[in-house]
């Protein structure tokens, strides 16, 4: 399975280790993303990155796990919910409302992630990627054009 190597630039602290290790100079580019066609899957960056900011993902990922119509529709929901959730303890003052708000996110991407639509292949990704580029959203239309499904 082919893979490239990503950068988290949240957690990169700047060491640099990487673009040195890289055969290809895929790590070395003006905005710290690190350059897809060039990179060819070694994993040294990987092995090399003080802060584990670097990380291998898969070409193509694998195929989400089928669920009923009603676990997906009471996703959905939940989903929903937890987001409304962020939304409200976002706009509270304080480190409990922030770590409530955290808290809900993380809890929203499991869904998200769970119910299929992290899985930029599937079909739960494509049908809101789909509604996204019909009210005009050019960025999904882009990404449906490369995007392959493998359901």
């Amino acid at each position: 399975m082919k893979k490239f190597a990503v950068r988290n630039l949240r957690l990169c602290t700047k060491e640099c280790l990487c673009l040195y290790v890289c055969p290809t100079g895929a790590a070395d580019t003006e905005n710290s993303i690190i350059d897809v066609e060039k990179c060819t899957g070694c994993g040294r960056c990987v092995e090399a990155c003080v802060s584990k900011a670097i990380t291998l993902i898969p070409e193509e990922f694998p195929t989400p796990q089928k669920h009923d119509e009603d676990v997906l529709s009471m996703m959905n929901t939940v989903l929903s919910a937890k987001a409304q959730a962020e939304c409200i303890a976002s706009a509270l003052p304080g480190k409990f409302a922030r770590a409530l708000a955290r808290s809900n996110r993380i809890m929203a991407e499991d869904i998200s992630r769970e119910a299929g639509y992290m899985l930029p292949q599937g079909k739960n990704a494509r049908k809101f990627l789909k509604e996204l580029a019909e009210s005009g959203n050019e960025k999904a239309e882009k990404l449906l054009k490369v995007l392959r499904t493998n359901e």
